[in-house]
């Protein structure tokens, strides 16, 4: 962590403030440890500072790194701190904090200047740690176990012919999940049957499983704080020929971009990878949103993988690649899975 407090001062001079004001709850994890629900790190050129309220303290001086230092979240402590750091300018997360807590932040630093930094730690967490990404093929692990059973649980249920509701499935996968050690799902599962699957984030519901349906899960776990992700997309026993078709369309799309990206790429050129091969079959208005996304603390992080990205894939990146075409009314194709740049 020590590491990654070094390297986000490198936004002091760039931003040409005097201190980095950090409020975003997966932001503060990241650099310091802390997981409570108040508070916000403050970082000079020489010291690392974590304000959180009275039911925090104790928790903080356990989990933060002990050379950062935890006070008390108070108008004094706060006025204290920037006065001895001399402290004029300060760099907030515009992206994250509202009209008015700058408000009451510019209230209560009198005279201070403040200057938008949003995105420079996104930024840092887009290249990932080889300990982060160790934790996130440990929740990518569990969540594809949690998938194979997942499909013996719908197997047994078109055995035996019992009804099954897409919500059924949600919650048997967020089952599986804990007790394959997973702390949390990465987000509520998609399960879409049917004319459902041509909804890209379909809501699971009350839709009962029929023996002609495609079925399409979207679904990810959460390891010691890291997400996974992975969609996949099961046809019936007797697919038609436009079923087989969109799917096999989605599959090369898929192999073709996995296959070829690599470092060194605008992330324009990873979708173009995927989305060329979908047009190409005549389906390019139905492939509606980006190829991917990046993976970490959070379920969608940076890079973007969408048509006018222009950013540069890195080593130590960890994206998915998930296209998909999506016919209204009728079904719906994605395949996900989660690669590691190097």
């Amino acid at each position: 962590m020590k590491t990654r407090i070094q390297k986000s001062r490198s936004a002091l001079r760039r931003k040409k403030v005097s201190a980095l004001l950090i409020t975003n709850k997966i932001n503060i994890t990241y650099l310091c440890g802390f997981t409570g629900s108040r508070g916000h790190l403050l970082i000079t050129n020489s010291k690392a500072i974590l304000f959180t309220d009275s039911r925090y303290i104790e928790r903080a001086k356990y989990t933060v790194p002990k050379w950062i230092e935890v006070r008390d979240v108070t108008k004094e402590t706060w006025q204290k701190t920037l006065r001895t750091f001399r402290i004029s300018t300060i760099g907030f997360e515009g992206d994250h904090v509202t009209i008015n807590q700058l408000k009451k932040f510019k209230h209560l630093s009198p005279r201070i200047k403040f200057k938008d930094i949003s995105g420079e730690i996104e930024s840092l967490r887009a290249i990932k740690s080889p300990q982060e990404i160790r934790l996130i093929k440990k929740s990518q692990q569990i969540n594809s176990k949690t998938f194979e059973l997942i499909k013996k649980f719908i197997q047994k249920h078109q055995k035996t012919r019992k009804p099954l509701r897409e919500i059924d499935v949600a919650w048997e996968i967020k089952r599986i999940g804990f007790e394959l050690g997973a702390e949390d799902v990465s987000f509520n599962p998609i399960v879409a049957f049917g004319k459902n699957s041509a909804i890209p984030h379909h809501k699971s519901g009350q839709t009962r499983l029929k023996s002609n349906d495609i079925l399409l899960i979207d679904m990810g776990m959460k390891y010691k704080g890291y997400c996974s992700d992975m969609t996949r997309t099961i046809l019936p026993k007797s697919p038609t020929k436009l079923q087989k078709e969109v799917y096999n369309t989605v599959a090369q799309a898929q192999k073709n971009a996995l296959h070829k990206t690599k470092t060194g790429l605008p992330e324009q050129k990873i979708d173009s990878l995927a989305r060329k091969v979908i047009e190409e079959a005549g389906y390019g208005e139905y492939f509606t949103h980006g190829t991917g996304h990046g993976v970490g603390l959070k379920i969608h992080e940076s890079p973007s993988l969408k048509e006018e990205g222009t950013a540069i894939l890195k080593p130590g990146m960890v994206v998915t690649i998930e296209p998909g075409i999506y016919l209204p009314g009728k079904f719906g194709v994605r395949i996900e899975d989660i690669i590691v740049l190097d």
